[in-house]
């Protein structure tokens, strides 16, 4: 097992099992239950996505496509130009 992928909280973490889910790669969120314990413990590192060796470079490449996404032009509001609105 590989920590592949250190998410900014609970909600991205499970975001992105989902997404690894649809794409065939298991995957679990290491420290998921650390985050209650936030200010006794140092708030960054706790939460992890762990991935099988085997998948580990496909999981990558499809969380930096992720990160990566940009709004299809003129699929914006136009109260919000340039801002992807989910």
């Amino acid at each position: 097992m590989q920590r592949i992928y250190e998410p900014q909280d609970l909600i991205e973490a499970e975001l992105l099992l989902g997404m690894l889910a649809s794409e065939g790669i298991e995957a679990f969120i290491s420290g998921q239950h650390l985050a209650g314990a936030v200010g006794e413990l140092p708030a960054s590192g706790l939460l992890g996505l762990m991935v099988n060796d085997r998948q580990a470079g496909k999981a990558r490449e499809l969380i930096t496509a992720y990160n990566g996404a940009q709004p299809l032009p003129g699929d914006e509001p136009e109260s919000y130009l340039g801002e992807l609105v989910c």
